[in-house]
Order: C-alpha cells, then structure tokens, then sequence
C-alpha cells in the first residue's frame, strides 16, 4: 500500500467475507490536528468554567458596645496607631509553615481585610468598650491624644506538624506624644491549638489567640497606669468676682 500524506483509519464492522469490499475512511491529516485543537480548547474552557471560588474570613470584632460606667477613668486619651507587620500580614493570604522557615500561602482562602488592619480595629473596640480611659480613637482621627498604643505583628499563620497550631506574636508599645518617650511595651506570644486540620478551624483559633492577646497586654496597660498614674488634666480657673466700685 502506498504511504502518502494522508493516514488511514480503518473501521470494520463485521469479518470480511469474500467478495465484500472493506470500506476504508481517509481523514487527512491537517482535519485531524484541527479536531484535536478544537478539543484541548473546549477541554480549557470546561477547566475555566469549574474554576473553585475563594473563600474568606475575618477576626471578631465587637460591635458598638456601650461603654462599661467607669467614674474614674484614667484621665488620658490614647489613640489606637498602625499595626506594621511583614508584607504578608499587610495583604489578604492566609499564612502557613511546617514549623521551619518556609511559608506559604493558600490560594482560595483569604482574609477579608489584611491582619494588621483586622488587629488595630480589634484593639481600637476593646479598649474603648472597656471605659478604662477617658477616651480611645484612632490615629486616623482629628482627635488630639495624649499617648499613642502601636506596635508590630510577628506572627499570624498556621504552623502544621503533629498537631495544627495558630501562631500570634505581637509586640505593642505606648508612646507619650509631649516628650516622645515610649514608657510601656508588651509582647505577646503564643501558639493556640486548632480543633481540626482545617482552615476554619485554624481562623477560630487565630481569632482566638487575637482576642487573648489584646487582652493581655490590655490588662498589662492598665497595671501600668496603675502604678504611673497620670496627672489630673487641669481644671479652668475660676472667674473672680469683678471689683466692687
């Protein structure tokens, strides 16, 4: 049989007998590339279309809560600055590591905002809901403050080996604005087990670990006022009677 360039297929449906001609179907070559195109294509866009959507997260954040009554608060105003961190607590992805130093990222679980913004928000609403202070602001407001809570995020992340761990380190600080001076700092560090090999289970505990964590070194504040309190703010003088004539 001549080879040209054109293959052969051939399809039989029953045995040859004698004197039946076998029928043979000639595909040429340059078809049977274009089908196979046509195929990676339509099997591309069926993977396009079964793409898994993300999913995201957040940290509790109390809501608007009344103030507890306090009649003596420390009579400061501190506002709540930024949370720096390293570019990957300054985005969206949910961090993990295998306990070394490698870490990597999931790709369809996210955070709904980055870490560093979720923590500042969180310490903004605990401290105020806790009266303790005259009152509590964000940096980002015209308020005019006395000291200035900040600090940094270490760790926010998974750390997988025989058990699933929801790592938290932070180092806070406060700052008095008049002088410049830092007169308090706290770190805070601590693995909290999650309930499963999830990533749902890893986000209650890194919540969990949060809300702990703030409120460490909330209490730690408060003993540092305790034992430096701040002068009263000064009172206006009175008016003096004017002068008999």
């Amino acid at each position: 049989m001549k080879r040209g360039s054109d293959e052969l297929m051939t399809r039989r449906t029953k045995p040859p007998r004698a004197g039946r001609k076998r029928l043979v179907f000639r595909i040429p070559t340059s078809a049977k590339i274009t089908l196979s195109v046509l195929a990676l294509a339509a099997s591309f866009t069926a993977g396009c279309g079964a793409a898994r959507p993300n999913k995201y997260y957040q940290l509790t954040v109390p809501g608007d809560l009344a103030p507890a009554a306090n009649p003596n608060p420390v009579p400061i105003t501190l506002l709540i600055g930024r949370l720096t961190g390293p570019a990957l607590y300054r985005e969206d992805q949910i961090v993990y590591s295998s306990g070394g130093e490698s870490m990597g990222t999931y790709e369809y679980h996210r955070w709904a905002e980055p870490p560093t913004e979720m923590i500042a928000e969180i310490m903004l609403r605990q401290f105020r809901a806790s009266a303790h202070y005259r009152g509590v602001y964000s940096l980002r407001s015209d308020i005019h403050g006395d000291f200035l809570l900040h600090g940094r995020l270490y760790d926010f992340k998974e750390v997988s080996g025989s058990s699933e761990l929801a790592r938290v380190s932070m180092e806070l600080e406060l700052r008095n604005i008049k002088t410049g001076n830092t007169v308090w700092t706290h770190f805070y560090s601590h693995d909290e087990p999650a309930s499963a090999k999830t990533v749902s289970a890893i986000v209650a505990a890194l919540d969990k670990n949060v809300q702990q964590g703030i409120a460490e070194s909330r209490a730690s504040l408060d003993e540092y006022f305790a034992a430096h309190p701040p002068p009263p703010a000064a009172q206006p003088a009175a008016a003096q009677p004017a002068p008999q004539p």
